[in-house]
């Protein structure tokens, strides 16, 4: 069952699994720092070279990274051409 509840160290995340006895099972991913990353959140990831986005899922009750997009979201910005002019008021 998947409930959020308090718990003596605050509130435990929706993903967390409460079982037999009141434990909490910690459901979860980590990004490469070792940041707690919540199921479904969605993250772009550089592996062996190659970047693609990639969410936080559960499989065979084990959290993983499933491939959701072969490339990341990005912007960028082309400083090198002139900037706009605004006309003068």
């Amino acid at each position: 069952m998947l409930v959020a509840t308090a718990s003596s160290t605050g509130w435990t995340a929706l993903a967390d699994v409460v079982g037999p006895g009141g434990k909490v099972i910690d459901c979860y991913c980590t990004d490469k720092t070792g940041t707690r990353v919540e199921l479904g959140e969605l993250r772009c990831l550089d592996v062996d070279g190659r970047q693609f986005m990639a969410q936080c899922q559960m499989s065979l009750n084990v959290p993983m990274w499933r491939e959701v997009q072969a490339n990341c979201l990005s912007a960028s910005l082309d400083l090198t051409e002139a900037p706009l002019q605004l006309p003068a008021l």
